[in-house]
């Protein structure tokens, strides 16, 4: 978030009249406000936000509005008389000034002995229309000559109102702020975030294109997905290959690198997508990078685009490396030699990487799995990303984005331009080529090392979060993106509805949990655990219940309410819809093999031991005792003696025993129990003979 207005940048315009306008400030063009007026948006271009501006009335020399800085103590001019006034008044009179004594020709429902209002008769209700002695030609004639950003409309209406005085100070406040909402003409300019954003787009725009998420839904999804920064931009090394060189040049996935990545399926047009960038830092381009951008679309809007030149391809030669220019320019024999021999700029920058090189960072990414060609991302042009851009200005998002089908992550192997090998030539046949052609060989070239990367990176797993709002089915989704999340990775799935979120913790629920692990399940024998969380399910366990646990269903919705003395309530205008739900979990792994602990307390001194014997698939059997216990004290002393010799005789045996060597320890441990005398049970007294 930056402090300062940028060129072409969008930003929230905050009318008197409450309504925001998201617009983009362009250089050299006319800003209107409709109603409001028009303003050069070069006069808020390098400005701050959160700044309150006024337009002036045109000069008589010029034919647009300036603008004027409103300072904040003119904004809060009345809060502030009324904190002055209210310390300089003194007990005495405000003791005066509640007493209300009835004027002359003025009716009381109820007064009280002292003469204080009670209750005032609604007898004589005051017509505004009928108060009012300007008619609305003189209105619409004092507009037209704009006087004073609107401030003498708004003094003239106060003054012509013939019941001003009978107004109570509550409908005389209300009275005043309906007229400067009316008439002022002021604006406020904002920044674009995500929540401001999700609240215009509700309000304003269409809710349905971002499924309803409101700004407390998309906190939620945030928290409990644990977003948060994932650590320094790390890029892998530049191949650099030569243009006869293949698939087998490429750079492998490296499992060490990649970390802080989240896995998301987003249908709300980015706004998903926005809100996680934003947490992670890489939501908003660098001033730097801004001004570099806003320079460079300055330069190219001021110089005319120079005639094509009929030359030779150019080439560089880095390490038998060919990389050539994709298109060539060509300039007519009549151009003026002024323009054919002007200087060219030397390129000062970082040379361009091979065709294999891999944009992309290895950590703090998001990676987005959609359904189409390419994702649905509109929304975050308003941050100046687009997805579709081929030269894209310096941004954040160009090497922590990425992005693949579901094709590519489930059968990687059918989509063709993950299985199709990429195109190689040798330097000589790539001089031989048209310009055009050759810029065709090195985009696929590059399309490919891309694509290859995000697939291959996606589906080795270890993200750090499942992060989904969209409209399919979340146990479709949860099926294939859950072997790709590491050992505790949270996951947060938004629904507007909740039918879809609580069949999918249903599928989690302990029931099934414990049918699962009974051996209801009778397709699941002899598997492995990798085949275990990738398995397509049946109709009992559409998924398999152990991969999740702490699975619940959360919303939260923030509602606005009018809090003034005695008429506290909800805004009853506010918008309704969906109010939304979050489905929220954490990845478990089990463990290898079945494995249970059981154990008998040995009731005795306070400081008893607590015996656990385990009992694994493998055969072995140990008895030890709970962590954190204390030496039996007194009486417990023959109970410890007897435990730590039954445990000698269990340790001593060897791993490779038989079965009857294990059937003999029992035996012996069965033996050992007998003999431990307890000092709280009750014994049998024989009496003694006669």
């Amino acid at each position: 978030m930056h402090s300062i207005i940028q060129p072409n940048s969008w930003v929230a315009l905050k009318l008197p009249s409450g309504v925001t306008k998201v617009i983009q400030i362009a250089p050299n063009t006319t800003i209107s406000l409709g109603k409001y007026g028009a303003f050069p948006s070069n006069l808020v271009i390098g400005r701050p936000y959160h700044l309150t501006f006024e337009l002036q009335d045109k000069a008589a020399d010029e034919d647009f509005s300036r603008l004027r800085v409103v300072p904040a103590s003119e904004l809060h001019a009345e809060a502030i008389a009324e904190e002055e006034a209210a310390e300089g008044s003194t007990p005495t009179a405000a003791v005066n000034d509640s007493i209300i004594s009835a004027r002359d020709g003025e009716e009381f429902s109820l007064v009280d002995d002292k003469g204080n209002v009670v209750a005032r008769s609604n007898r004589e209700i005051i017509d505004d229309n009928a108060a009012q002695k300007l008619t609305q030609d003189e209105i619409e004639e004092l507009k037209r000559e704009g006087n004073n950003a609107g401030k003498d409309v708004i003094a003239k209406l106060l003054l012509s109102h013939t019941a001003i005085e009978q107004k109570t100070s509550f409908s005389l406040a209300k009275y005043k702020l309906l007229k400067t909402k009316k008439y002022i003409r002021r604006f406020q300019v904002l920044p674009i975030d995500v929540a401001s954003f999700a609240q215009w787009q509700l309000e304003e725009r269409d809710a349905n294109k971002i499924m309803d998420m409101r700004a407390e839904m998309i906190g939620l999804v945030g928290c409990w997905g644990n977003v948060h920064y994932g650590g320094e931009e790390q890029m892998l090394a530049d191949p650099n290959v030569t243009t006869h060189q293949g698939a087998d040049a490429l750079v492998p996935v490296n499992k060490d690198l990649l970390s802080g990545r989240y896995l998301v399926v987003d249908d709300t047009c980015g706004l998903l997508v926005a809100a996680l960038a934003e947490r992670m830092g890489i939501l908003y381009p660098e001033e730097e990078d801004e001004q570099k951008a806003g320079e460079a679309n300055g330069e190219s809007a001021e110089q005319e685009p120079e005639p094509k030149q009929e030359q030779e391809p150019e080439t560089t030669k880095t390490n038998d490396d060919i990389n050539m220019t994709d298109a060539a320019t060509t300039e007519p024999a009549s151009t003026p030699n002024k323009q054919r021999n002007k200087p060219k700029r030397a390129n000062h920058g970082k040379p361009r990487p091979s065709d294999f090189a891999v944009p992309f960072s290895q950590t703090n990414t998001i990676t987005v799995v959609h359904s189409a060609s390419q994702p649905n991302l509109s929304l975050l042009n308003y941050w100046n990303f687009d997805i579709a851009a081929p030269n894209h200005p310096p941004h954040p998002l160009l090497n922590h984005l990425l992005n693949l089908s579901w094709l590519q992550l489930l059968k990687p192997e059918l989509d063709t331009t993950y299985s199709t090998p990429p195109p190689t030539a040798s330097p000589e046949v790539l001089e031989s080529w048209k310009p055009s052609r050759r810029g065709n060989f090195h985009r696929k070239r590059r399309r490919y090392a891309r694509i290859r990367h995000i697939v291959d990176a996606t589906r080795a797993g270890g993200f750090q979060g499942l992060i989904c709002a969209s409209s399919m089915d979340p146990i479709s989704i949860v099926k294939h993106t859950l072997p790709l999340l590491a050992g505790g990775a949270p996951v947060a799935i938004y629904s507007p509805f909740i039918e879809p979120l609580a069949a999918l913790a249903d599928c989690f629920s302990v029931p099934r949990r414990t049918a699962w692990t009974s051996g209801a399940a009778t397709e699941i024998e002899g598997k492995t655990l990798e085949e275990l969380e990738y398995w397509e399910g049946n109709e009992r366990f559409p998924l398999n219940p152990t991969l999740l646990q702490g699975v619940s269903i959360q919303t939260s919705r923030a509602r606005r309410w009018q809090v003034l003395p005695q008429r506290t309530h909800p805004l009853m205008t506010e918008r309704g819809g969906a109010d939304g739900y979050v489905f929220t979990a954490w990845r478990a792994r089990p463990a290898e093999g079945r494995i249970e602990a059981r154990g008998k307390f040995k009731r005795g001194a306070p400081g008893g031991k607590k015996v656990m014997t385990l009992r694994t698939e493998g055969g072995e059997r140990s008895s030890t005792p709970t962590a954190g216990e204390t030496p039996a004290a007194d009486e417990g002393v023959e109970a410890d003696a007897a435990a730590a010799a039954k445990r000698k005789r269990t340790d001593a045996l060897s791993t490779l025993d038989t079965e009857g060597a294990v059937a003999e320890a029992a035996a012996v441990e069965v033996d050992a129990e007998e003999e431990i005398t307890s000092p709280t049970k009750k014994r049998k007294v024989v009496p003694e003979e006669l």
